[in-house]
């Protein structure tokens, strides 16, 4: 029995990789990653490939202008590939490969980028800024609503987007427990974690809420729409609706910068971490499975620590000696 395509071969992996818990955005960079195998240049039964026919294929993602961590994700995704295929080579019809081609292939390094966040105070603003120019006062309470848990809690885009009023029997999806402050979300891989909510964000939630159920009523929508925040149309409002409104946001404030949702996540861990210093707290948060993750934001505001220490410290910095009285 001959063995399939490579085509083939890639669509099959696909279809084990979506019954695993991983989120439509990983699939799609995996697909497109894995796609690049399918060039001209490359394009073979898998078994035939070797490291010399994919290491054209890293030049040209180079010389497209792809960043070193693109490139390093797509190696990455094709050695789990060919190992996938090794581990079936035994089966019938599956191909046999001596050895992963990938796997002595070395990515260019990626240069560890810090992530943006606001400061304290130009965050407090964002969040608690008052917007008369809201089309309906419907938007101007859901948007503090969604500002205010978002800053509270470190929401990534799509734990907000899921979010419910109350659990639900559909998986993937958090909720909000006014009576025990807490919000569930359901983050990376589905693994939940119950996160505190602070009071202003309550208090927005609490207002929030009635406008909601005024909001689905003169709409028509069934009582029991589950989104805990909706569009014009009573329907939950996207992720795409999200980031337009933190745009527009930060426009109205005038800070002279794009806001976007992941920005007020790093300011929520740059933040606790600056008043705590407990690096683990603000790993369990955000939901990272390592800390090495959490530890890029113990560099994000040196320059505020080196001016601390500078004030602080009897020995930061050479003090001249007052002149002595003649």
């Amino acid at each position: 029995m001959s063995e399939p395509a490579l085509s083939q071969a890639i669509s099959a992996y696909l279809r084990e990789l979506s019954l695993r818990s991983l989120s439509a955005h990983t699939l799609s960079a995996y697909e497109r990653d894995l796609q690049w195998l399918m060039r001209s240049e490359a394009a073979r039964p898998p078994s035939a490939f070797r490291a010399e026919h994919l290491r054209p294929l890293l030049v040209e993602m180079s010389r497209k202008g792809l960043s070193p961590r693109s490139i390093r994700r797509a190696l990455a995704a094709w050695r789990g590939f060919f190992s996938w295929l090794m581990e079936r080579s035994g089966e019938p019809g599956q191909p046999r490969l001596p050895a992963n081609p990938a796997a002595a292939l070395r990515a260019p390094r990626a240069a560890r980028l810090l992530p943006k966040a606001l400061s304290v105070d130009a965050a407090c603003a964002f969040v608690a800024m008052n917007d008369p120019d809201a089309a309906d006062d419907w938007i101007r309470l859901r948007d503090a609503a969604l500002l205010e848990l978002a800053y509270s809690c470190g929401l990534r885009l799509s734990e907000m987007a899921s979010l419910d009023v109350r659990p639900h029997t559909r998986e993937g999806r958090g909720y909000i427990d006014l009576q025990a402050k807490e919000v569930m979300v359901i983050g990376k891989g589905k693994k939940p974690r119950s996160l505190p909510v602070g009071g202003p964000a309550l208090e927005a939630l609490s207002a929030w809420l009635p406008a909601r159920q005024t909001l689905l009523t003169s709409r028509g929508v069934v009582s029991d729409e589950p989104a805990l925040f909706v569009n014009a149309r009573g329907g939950r409002l996207s992720g795409r609706s999200i980031e337009r409104r933190f745009s527009e946001r930060a426009r109205r404030a005038g800070l002279g910068m794009a806001v976007h949702p992941h920005m007020l996540r790093h300011s929520f861990a740059s933040h606790l971490l600056q008043s705590s210093g407990d690096l683990r707290a603000v790993q369990e948060l955000l939901g990272h499975a390592q800390i090495a993750t959490t530890q890029v934001y113990t560099h994000l505001d040196f320059q505020r620590l080196a001016q601390v220490y500078d004030a602080a410290h009897p020995r930061a910095k050479r003090r001249v000696p007052p002149p002595e009285n003649s």
